[in-house]
């Protein structure tokens, strides 16, 4: 038996509680993180550790060959370098704290005449979610001063569904939307990158199993292959991104009555059967929304503007919406 010199045990002793109260302090700031963004509003938090598994590398190379065979259409934003490094968008990036927005509402419009996508039908989701993150950085700056962090909603270069996955807020459906067990897909995602090491979350595992009928449901055949959405068949991609004067006819023919978005196969999806509401005066639809019908083309720039205002409908220009519902009256 080798004894060590006391002086050497009692060093060892110091760092041994030094590091298990560090340990217990990260664990203890990463539950108040989560909690807090709980009690802001959001419908599930977690947290990953940067740079994160062996699966964003995978995800990182499937947007490869998503962007390689041009499934992305005019949506060259996609192309950004950046969104493959998470690092870029904060120096010394340790963690990133991942939160879901659910907008489903007991209170969604039904309009059967021209239909809208769920996600827009009340207030503009970027900036309900940035208001929010915001709130949770201010608390940050209070507990966690040595903190930098930075926050991230879909105008952001990064590879959303694959951190929100890899943080376990869920699993990237068959549909290509993250879906989360308790919420289903009815989610807006948001991120904050932090400076600061966090103890991370388990990694979501994929709980979509033999279940294809989002691919079955699809009218326009835009999942070409699980996890795979060809943009330039897709009704939502049609009327939110295509600038193109003209509605596609294979496309127009499968409207059904969509002019903004399009949802079916998020509707028919199993994990969505039976979700919680949030109804809240943030997921409330417009009334415009409720009300929708052809009248609205005798509708001046302006009226569009003044309706769109505070929604993220706004993406989609006054001459798109005619467009759009020009498309589903020629069927």
């Amino acid at each position: 038996m080798v004894c060590q010199p006391k002086n050497k045990l009692s060093k060892n002793n110091i760092h041994n509680k030094r590091m298990i109260k560090s340990l217990q302090n990260k664990k203890e700031i990463s539950k108040k993180l989560k909690e807090k963004a709980i009690n802001e509003g959001f419908a599930i938090s977690r947290i990953a550790s940067i740079p994160g598994s062996s699966r964003l590398k995978l995800r990182t190379n499937a947007l490869d060959r998503w962007l390689s065979s041009n499934h992305h259409a005019e949506m060259k934003w996609m192309e950004a370098e950046r969104r493959k490094d998470i690092s870029s968008l904060l120096k010394g990036a340790k963690s990133v704290l991942s939160v879901g927005f659910a907008y489903i509402s007991s209170h969604n419009s039904s309009n059967n005449f021209f239909k809208v996508g769920k996600f827009g039908q009340g207030e503009d989701y970027h900036k309900v979610i940035y208001k929010k993150l915001k709130n949770i950085g201010k608390w940050i700056n209070l507990e966690i001063p040595d903190c930098k962090w930075k926050i991230c909603v879909d105008t952001s270069p990064l590879l959303e569904k694959a951190w929100a996955e890899e943080s376990g807020l869920g699993w990237i459906g068959k549909n290509s939307n993250l879906i989360s067990k308790e919420n289903g897909s009815w989610l807006t995602l948001g991120f904050m990158i932090l400076t600061k090491d966090l103890i991370p979350d388990q990694p979501h595992q994929s709980l979509c199993g033999k279940c294809d009928k989002c691919i079955e449901h699809c009218p326009t055949q835009a999942i070409v292959e699980p996890f795979v959405i060809k943009s330039d068949l897709c009704i939502a991609y049609h009327t939110i991104e295509s600038r193109n004067k003209t509605i596609p006819e294979g496309i127009r023919q499968n409207m059904n009555g969509w002019v903004a978005g399009c949802d079916i196969c998020q509707d028919v999806c199993p994990w969505n059967k039976s979700v919680p509401h949030n109804n809240t005066f943030e997921t409330k639809p417009k009334e415009w929304i409720k009300n929708l019908t052809i009248e609205s083309l005798t509708w001046v720039d302006k009226t569009w503007e003044k309706n769109l205002k505070t929604t993220t409908l706004k993406r989609i220009k006054p001459w798109m919406w005619r467009r759009n519902i020009k498309a589903n009256l020629s069927n």
